[in-house]
Formats: C-alpha cells, structure tokens, sequence
C-alpha cells in the first residue's frame, strides 16, 4: 500500500485546533477520534498531547486500514490501532472508555442524521463518570446564516455534489447534541471561516 495522501487543508488547521484541545481535553485519559481521515490530526495531536491516548476510526474498513497503514509508519506509542466505525450504521464502539470524543470536518459531509448519530455514539462511549466532552471542528451557520460568503458557496458546492450533505446551523447542531444529553460550552472562531465548537454533558 503506498503512502497515504496528505490533505493540505488539514496541514493549515491542525495547529489552531491543537491550541483549543490544550485547553478543552483532560489531563489524562482516552480520545476518541470519530471520521479520522488520513490521520494527518489524530498522529499530530497524539505528539503534542502524550498524557492522552487516541484511537482513530474510519467509517469503512479500507478506510480504517490505510489509516493503520500510517498510523505504524509514524509509531507513536498513544495512538491505539484505527478501527471501524460508522455511526450512522450504529457501530459499537467501548462502552464508557473514553474522556473525550473529537470530530473534524464530518458534520457537514454526511446526511443530517449522521449529527445525531455522532452524539449518541458519544454519550455511549464517554465514561459515565466524568465530564465528558465532544469536540467538533467545521463551518457552521450562526443564528441560519452563513459567517461568510465563502462559507455559502461552500454549502452551495456541497448539496450540489450531495444534497444531503451541507453546512449546519450551529443553533440546530446543539439542539440534536441536547437530545444525547449534551449543551454547547463554547464556540473557538479558527482560520477560513470555521468553529471549533466544544460540547459538554449537561
């Protein structure tokens, strides 16, 4: 399998993310990473946060396989196997394990009930005795409008390659966060138009 493809965009934000999760994480604990991608985040904040333990996850198993395929390329001792998971499949994933669940760049490229799904998998697998936060990270709609025009054209662009995918109403994600028991604790403005938005249980 050759090398894994490297994404630009995640190159240019995974630095102003990782300042939010220095603040936002646990001092100790497990992450989990849902939609993992390439991996290019998960390995990079792994390096920069070693008191935490991540486990990456890919919706699919090619997916979850290539990941694997970098993640033991790099060889970071914190970062667990990458393993399948599809939340909109109800993947199980370990019961009350983790601290923290984090998510980049999914919530608007997959259908609507996919949000839900996220933080339903996120109330299972938190520990049911701590805070227990999630963490997400794209554009969002404030009060049903875009923050920018290029945040609309994006939108624009994403229901025309998929009409069921689209940029959310941050109002609206928090609302289906509520459902799992979840309330919207802070809003993180980052470069080109995009939110880190941390949630934590109600």
């Amino acid at each position: 399998m050759g090398a894994t493809p490297l994404s630009v965009a995640a190159e240019r934000n995974k630095g102003p993310i990782l300042e939010v999760l220095k603040r936002s994480l646990p001092l100790a604990g497990q992450v989990l990473e849902i939609a993992s991608g390439t991996g290019q985040h998960v390995l990079y904040f792994a390096a920069q946060l070693p008191h935490l333990v991540w486990q990456p996850t890919e919706r699919a198993e090619a997916g979850a396989l290539e990941l694997d395929t970098h993640r033991q390329r790099v060889g970071l001792a914190n970062v667990r196997s990458a393993r399948v998971l599809d939340v909109l499949a109800g993947s199980e994933c370990e019961s009350g394990a983790y601290q923290a669940v984090v998510c980049i760049n999914m919530v608007h490229i997959a259908p609507v009930a996919a949000t839900d799904a996220l933080f339903a998998v996120a109330a299972r697998a938190l520990a049911p005795d701590g805070a227990g936060i999630v963490v997400l990270y794209g554009p969002f709609k404030e009060n049903g409008r875009h923050t920018a025009p290029s945040n609309e054209a994006f939108d624009e662009s994403l229901r025309e390659r998929n009409p069921e995918w689209g940029v959310r109403d941050l109002e609206w994600v928090a609302l289906e966060a509520s459902r799992s028991g979840f309330t919207l604790r802070e809003v993180h403005e980052m470069p080109a138009n995009n939110r880190v938005v941390v949630f934590a249980r109600a």
